[in-house]
């Protein structure tokens, strides 16, 4: 893949182009989606062809999308990274609850590391701050699963840039998971937070559904031979070297389309159309 890598904690290198599993499972993260010998299969092609960030979490299901990578990958390649997330807690598909307690942010870990058969998670991410707990708990939970070796980095989801600075007070932060796109900049200021302490910004967003009947970019995907979405995912590989996309399908279309997406050098005419978009 070009674009090169990026070292997430300074000691895990990956290349800036991952794979998420949210699409593993069914709408509001509940149940199965499709056929699960379908996605382990996407899933071992994807790391075949040189993804080595693979981003899930324990309430995609709920436990299902980890099930389905650890299926697909374990015994895990060397130099895969394996990220996942607790702090969620889903009772359906609608109802979802953050729950950021110390004993259930353990047993959350716990689990995880029980369905991705694993000793030591790679990155382990709050998936979101609990604002009945106070920070320090929280935070303090996982800076013990540390210490006791059941996790090596810890990153957050859905945080502001005020919300990672009062973390970073706390304790090393390596990654953040935040909504950030071609059309949706709100984030802009945690990214060049991020940019400053080197943090790894894994951004949110479906480029299929985010770039859907845009002629303006679909004008400029055709003058590069390109879709769309293969722009839009371009656009975040040139936007920031901390920007590691995770995007996730059940197609394998789409899947080679999106490493394809890495192979795009956009010239700086280009680049300032797509920054217009906006």
């Amino acid at each position: 893949m070009a674009f090169g890598m990026f070292f997430i904690g300074s000691d895990l290198p990956v290349h800036r182009l991952g794979f998420g599993t949210a699409r593993f499972v069914g709408d509001g993260h509940w149940g199965a989606r499709g056929e699960r010998a379908d996605a382990v299969a996407l899933l071992r092609r994807a790391v075949e062809a040189g993804v080595d960030l693979v981003d899930t979490a324990g309430d995609f299901g709920p436990g299902i999308a980890e099930e389905i990578v650890a299926e697909a990958l374990h015994p895990y390649p060397l130099g895969l990274i394996v990220a996942t997330k607790g702090g969620v807690t889903r009772t359906s598909a609608t109802e979802w609850h953050i729950d950021g307690r110390p004993q259930a942010l353990r047993a959350a870990c716990e689990e995880s590391l029980r369905r991705l058969r694993q000793d030591t998670i790679d990155l382990y991410q709050l998936h979101r701050i609990d604002p009945q707990v106070p920070l320090t708990e929280q935070l303090g939970t996982l800076v013990e699963l540390r210490e006791e070796g059941k996790i090596r980095h810890i990153g957050l989801d859905g945080v502001s840039a005020a919300q990672l600075r009062a973390a970073l007070e706390i304790t090393e932060i390596v990654s953040v998971r935040q909504r950030f796109h071609l059309f949706d900049r709100a984030a802009t200021t945690l990214l060049e937070l991020c940019e400053e302490r080197r943090i790894a910004f894994l951004p949110c967003a479906a480029p299929s559904l985010e770039t859907k009947d845009n002629p303006a970019l679909t004008e400029l995907a055709r003058a590069h031979n390109a879709t769309p979405a293969q722009l839009a995912l371009a656009w975040l590989l040139h936007r920031s070297p901390t920007l590691i996309p995770t995007p996730g399908t059940l197609s394998p279309t789409h899947l080679t389309e999106n490493l394809a997406a890495t192979e795009l050098d956009l010239p700086p005419e280009t680049l300032t159309h797509l920054n217009s978009l906006a």
